[in-house]
């Protein structure tokens, strides 16, 4: 039984006949982009997380780097964020000119609350929060943070469509929420796009000029924008998933619970998630920690050999990559992070995942340990 990561193919058979549906009314609509297909689905995402706008963009990275153009954000500026985000969410900061400082992440993965306070100077003027893997960040404390400080609080919810903190959805607790529909993502289109939420009526407005070449009016351009808009197709096709959300998530839920109590992880061989009390997990990825780095390989080599497929969600983080050369991190810096990147490791985790092969699975990892 071979069994892949991640399946797409899934998530479309399972709703066949209605995102064909739709894509024959879009495309015999004859209007591709910035249409009625785009309208509705700001509409209806906007009022799913909770949120008074949104702007639906061509990618999650163009989210972010909108978002900091839009809050004035530049050179000369600080955001922090942190050290183990995938780097997309550190370019939305740097593309604008602006520098990222790196905070350490706690054991659920998201940016430690208790570490955030001492990283801000009389540069800093945002801080990214990052929900990875599905689960939100500590927002009661990270809220209070950026209040205090007058700081603009920035989410990349890329990975934390329908995802909550205290019953309310990311994507409303900061100035902006940002989204990727990537194929893969809870809420994933089939191609690219993004959006971002907020309810600053002065922000969405921005933005939506920003995405469209810089004009509000064909033709008329007030500021050196870019071309980033949903397009009519995606935009359609979102609507139709988005309609199904809640059995999705419950689903993923699902797969979950059922790794929780089926893996039975020995001698420290590998742990097993840990969860935000107070916050709803809508996994994104199924992320277990190796004992270390040695035993994450041969745990992939023995999956492999079995040809269950996982993935490593990052091996190396922002601050080593050759992108981010010049900032001057060396390896050791940001130790946590540096550890996790060693050790994470994402198993099979999918919309349509079968009874049988989850349970191929789960007896795959618990032979492994004996």
């Amino acid at each position: 039984m071979k069994i892949m990561p991640n399946r797409m193919d899934r998530g479309f058979f399972a709703y066949q006949e209605e995102f064909e549906q739709k894509a024959l009314e879009v495309l015999r609509s004859g209007w591709y982009v910035l249409g009625k297909e785009v309208s509705s689905f700001e509409e209806n995402f906007a009022a799913y997380v909770g949120s008074k706008y949104c702007v639906g963009l061509a990618s999650g990275l163009d989210a972010l780097y909108l978002a900091f153009r839009a809050l004035g954000i530049g050179t000369g500026d600080e955001v922090i964020v942190h050290a183990n985000t995938y780097i997309a969410s550190v370019m939305g900061i740097t593309m604008n000119g602006a520098t990222p400082v790196f905070v350490e992440p706690d054991e659920c993965y998201g940016l430690d609350a208790s570490k955030t306070e001492a990283a801000i100077t009389d540069k800093t003027k945002a801080i990214l929060v990052v929900h990875l893997y599905g689960q939100p960040c500590q927002m009661d404390e990270i809220g209070k943070i950026a209040k205090r400080h007058g700081l603009k609080l920035v989410e990349d919810c890329a990975q934390s469509h329908g995802a909550a903190f205290g019953g309310r959805m990311t994507g409303t607790f900061g100035d902006i929420g940002c989204f990727s529909f990537y194929p893969s993502k809870n809420l994933g289109a089939f191609g690219d796009g993004g959006a971002i939420t907020t309810d600053d009526e002065e922000i969405a407005k921005q933005i939506r000029i920003l995405r469209n070449y810089g004009s509000e009016k064909r033709y008329y351009n007030q500021v050196v924008g870019v071309n980033s808009r949903l397009d009519e197709l995606q935009a359609g096709l979102l609507s139709v998933r988005l309609s199904h959300m809640e059995e999705l998530t419950r689903e993923k839920q699902h797969i979950a619970e059922l790794y929780d109590k089926l893996l039975k992880p020995k001698d420290g061989l590998f742990e097993l998630p840990e969860r935000r009390e107070n916050a709803t997990h809508v996994f994104h990825q199924y992320v277990i920690r190796a004992k270390d780095k040695e035993t994450r390989e041969k745990l992939i080599a023995y999956l492999n050999e079995r040809e269950i497929g996982t993935i490593i969600h990052y091996p190396i983080p922002p601050h080593l990559s050759q992108a981010y050369a010049y900032l001057g991190y060396e390896k050791g810096s940001f130790p946590i992070t540096e550890d996790y990147a060693d050790r994470v490791l994402s198993i099979p985790m999918y919309n349509g995942m079968t009874e049988e092969e989850q349970a191929f699975v789960i007896g795959a990892l618990n032979a492994f340990v004996g």
